[in-house]
Parts: C-alpha cells; structure tokens; sequence
C-alpha cells in the first residue's frame, strides 16, 4: 500500500514539473503560441574613416558622439601643395588649348599673303635674271663678253629659280597649314595635361574626409597636426542606419520564423517602450550559443543566429544592449524589397 501511494505523489510530481515547465515556456512567449520570444544584444556595423590620399591634418570638424549624415565633412588636411598644382596644370591645358586651336585652323591670311609676295617677287628675279643672262650669250658670240661673266649670269639665274622654287614651297605649306601629325601630337599632349588636371582636382578632393554614411562618431583617434595616411584611421564611425538585433533561435524553433516577420523589441534601460522591427536575416548555418547572451536554455545547445532589424528614430538604443525580441508569428509579413528607412518613418508615423 504504502509503495502504491509513493509511486501516486511521484506521479503527481512528475505531472507537475511538466505543467510547470510549459506554463513556463507559454510565459517566456508572451502567454501566446502565436509569439516567439527570443534574446541578444545591440549590434551594429562600424567603419574606420581615413583620408584617401597623405598628408598632414590641418582642421578635424567633429568630436566623439557626434551625429553626422552622409556627406557631412569631417576633416581637412593641408592642401597648399595641391592647390598650387591645381593652379600650373590649369594654365598648361589652356595654353596646349591655343596651340591645338592655332593648329587646327591653319595659317593666317596675312601668312598666306607674305607667301605669295615672296614668289612673285623670286619670280621677277628670276625673269630678270634669265634677261640678262640671254644678253650675255649673244654678245659673247662678239667677243664683247667675257666667259667669266656669262658664267656669272648663268649662276645669277639657277640661284633665282632655287628661290623661286623655295618660295613656292613655303607658299603651299602656308596653303595647307601644320602637318597631321603635329596636330596629333599637340591633341595627345593637351590629352595628357587635361588628365594630369583631373588627378589632381582628384587628388584636391581627396585632401576632404567626408561621412560616407548616417552614423555617430565613436572615436577620434589622429588630431590636426598629425600626419595622416590612407592606412592610418582618423575616426570610428558606428553606423546607426540600419540598426539590429542580433539574436540567436534554437534549432527547434527555427522552422516557425521566416523573413519579414514583424517582430517587437525590449531594452531594459526603456521596460515601458516598444520599439518596431522585422526578422531581416537567418543565418544558414547553426553554432553554440554565446556566452554574453542570457537565454533559459542550455548554452550548449545548437542556435542560429538572427538579425531583426529595429527602428531607433530617437537614439535610444546603443551598441551591446542586452534585448528582448517577441517575434509575431501568426501576423502579416513584410513582402517585396524591405526598405528600413520607409518602415521606420511608417513606425514613427504610427506611435
């Protein structure tokens, strides 16, 4: 009798741990088989700026905690040299510009003129010549004429057509203006400049350091003065667009989430605030859980990871807050491309 009555309460025990356990259980998901209730931590990504290009820091414009949006200039560095480059290639360009220009549109009228002056005056000396060289000929014949002297004339005569055949050659080189290889070799090197111009308006810019994207200032890590290189970090910048959960689910529970449920998050520094979010990323493969996340199972237990994204339109959430996420699982998913910055200005719209 008495074994009876011992195996009776063990039973009764036993029936009670295992209403216990799911009471439990139904209390961690919100009192609601429609609800999964998951933990993790704050995550985000961060960025080290640095200048593009090397030199030494003349100004930095923000402090740790700033807030700064894409584009927002951060830094500048001394940028004398650069300018002063800018400013020698700009006056080369436009001065391989005229010469391209004065190429291509061949010589002058006034050129062109002078050009064919010269050959007719060399061909008035030529008639001349020939003139006065066939006189000579026929008085020789009389002996009134030396021999030295026709050969003097008939000299005076193939010297007026050499010129005159000079002439006449730099008359159609004024007609037909610069070869086309010139022009191609001034238009390569005007190419050229232009291009050494560009590098260094390039080169200008990057004497700029500029916010690449929404985000606060997390570190300052180089002051004006120091010397920067494009290897060497000048801030850490937390990027705070998008911002998420990452959370970590037990492998039994996986098959019920999917991308695009809604889900709610918890942060223990608000317990009365609610902020909107929705699963955007399951990881592929399973892994221990970690040790800085505080769940009721057993941390040896398989998990995998999710990010649920939250929007955080008054900056309340920070980097490494514990969270609680309550997955909604019976509600409406999210379809189409999920756009994090349309679904939190709906969510404040909403509040």
């Amino acid at each position: 009798m008495a074994k009876k009555k011992r195996i009776a309460i063990l039973i009764v025990v036993v029936l009670l741990a295992v209403l216990a356990y799911r009471l439990y259980q139904r209390e961690e998901n919100g009192g609601n088989s429609g609800v999964l209730t998951i933990y993790g931590n704050i995550d985000i990504r961060q960025v080290q700026l640095a200048f593009y290009d090397e030199g030494r820091i003349q100004k930095l414009l923000v402090d740790e905690g700033a807030t700064v949006k894409a584009g927002d200039l951060l830094g500048i560095l001394d940028d004398s040299r650069l300018k002063a480059t800018v400013g020698k290639l700009e006056k080369d360009v436009a001065a391989q510009e005229q010469v391209v220009t004065r190429m291509h549109n061949g010589s002058r009228p006034q050129e062109i003129k002078a050009a064919h002056a010269k050959v007719m005056k060399e061909e008035a000396a030529v008639k001349d010549a020939l003139i006065t060289f066939k006189r000579l000929k026929e008085l020789s014949k009389t002996k009134y004429v030396s021999r030295q002297q026709l050969d003097d004339a008939r000299a005076r005569l193939d010297m007026a057509r050499a010129a005159l055949k000079e002439a006449k050659q730099i008359y159609s080189l004024a007609l037909e203006g610069p070869r086309v290889e010139d022009i191609r070799a001034a238009e390569a090197r005007l190419g050229s400049l232009k291009n050494a111009l560009k590098l260094a308006r390039e080169k200008l810019k990057d004497s700029r350091l500029y916010a690449p994207a929404i985000g606060i200032i997390r570190d300052r890590i180089l002051e004006p003065g120091d010397m920067a290189f494009p290897e060497r970090p000048v801030f850490t910048l937390a990027l705070t667009d998008p911002l998420w959960v990452r959370a970590y689910v037990p492998e039994p529970e996986l098959g019920k989430i999917a991308l695009g449920m809604r889900a709610t998050v918890t942060v223990d520094s608000y317990p009365d605030e609610t902020f909107k979010g929705w699963i955007g990323y399951i990881s592929p493969t399973a892994e221990f859980t970690p040790r800085n996340v505080e769940t009721p199972d057993l941390r040896t237990r398989l998990v995998y990871q999710v990010r649920v994204y939250v929007c955080n339109a008054q900056n309340k959430l920070r980097l490494g807050m514990p969270a609680t996420v309550k997955v909604d699982l019976t509600g409406e998913k999210l379809k189409g491309p999920i756009r994090p910055s349309e679904i939190c200005k709906e969510a404040k719209e909403n509040q």
